[in-house]
């Protein structure tokens, strides 16, 4: 055989050997990619879920919850692009349609369940935390064009408005409990924080929490300075009593 021939047949099929691997490594990086890509979705979904679970800790509007299933919804149909051959969720994704357009029509109105005020510190920094999540998702579907602008202000100025009435609420619990353990500097602190934190305020319930945190001060001086002029009085008696005992004790003999 032509040795020619045979170096020609075998950068041939050297060629073909590269072109496979290539082409098999970018199969490789796009296959990579869109399970990244999934992950990614799938983290949304998970999250969100998460979310919408605790709607029965802070009231959800009808708003914020179209907003949550709709950003489900999405990440679902995202996935089902990026894995056709997964005939999981295309019955998934009809569900949450249905669900979606059931909230949408027969959604009673008003919020998922009343405002709660948190028991403890603890309590309150879940909450606080969660209205935080809250915040950056409703802004992040805004980014993305999937909440209107009025919507997104509306919303985002109802979940601030929890935000400030669960640190309110907290601030008038600890400042009950300081003031039974005899804490008055420590109350006082507390309810300063709170009368300031309002101070740029200018709603219903900020003007009336205003109200009422001036008020606890006001009773809290009030009795501090009752508390100290008695004090006061305590010791002038006394020192008046003292007096009064040097000037007729007995004299002594020498």
């Amino acid at each position: 055989m032509n040795i020619a021939l045979i170096i020609g047949l075998f950068g041939i099929l050297l060629t073909l050997i590269i072109g496979y691997n290539i082409i098999v490594q970018y199969r490789t990086k796009i296959e990579s990619a869109k399970k990244q890509e999934s992950a990614k979705h799938m983290v949304i979904i998970d999250s969100t879920e998460e979310l919408i679970s605790n709607a029965h800790h802070l009231p959800y509007s009808k708003e914020l919850l179209v907003c949550l299933n709709q950003r489900i919804l999405d990440a679902l149909r995202a996935i089902s692009e990026l894995e056709p051959h997964d005939r999981s969720y295309p019955g998934r994704i009809e569900n949450m349609e249905q669900q979606l357009q059931q909230l949408k029509t027969d959604y009673t109105g008003g919020d998922s369940t009343n405002f709660k005020v948190p028991s403890n510190d603890k309590q309150a920094i879940v909450m606080l935390k969660l209205v935080k999540r809250l915040r950056d998702t409703l802004r992040a579907e805004h980014r993305k064009g999937r909440v209107n602008t009025q919507v997104f202000v509306a919303e985002n100025a109802r979940l601030e408005s929890i935000q400030v009435r669960i640190n309110i609420e907290n601030v008038v619990k600890r400042a009950k409990e300081a003031t039974q353990r005899g804490q008055a500097g420590t109350a006082r602190q507390l309810l300063k924080k709170g009368i300031d934190a309002l101070s740029s305020k200018n709603d219903g319930y900020s003007n009336k929490a205003r109200t009422r945190l001036q008020e606890m001060l006001d009773e809290l001086n009030n009795k501090t300075k009752k508390k100290q002029d008695q004090e006061l009085q305590d010791q002038l008696d006394k020192h008046k009593d003292d007096d009064i005992d040097v000037l007729f004790q007995p004299k002594k003999k020498w």
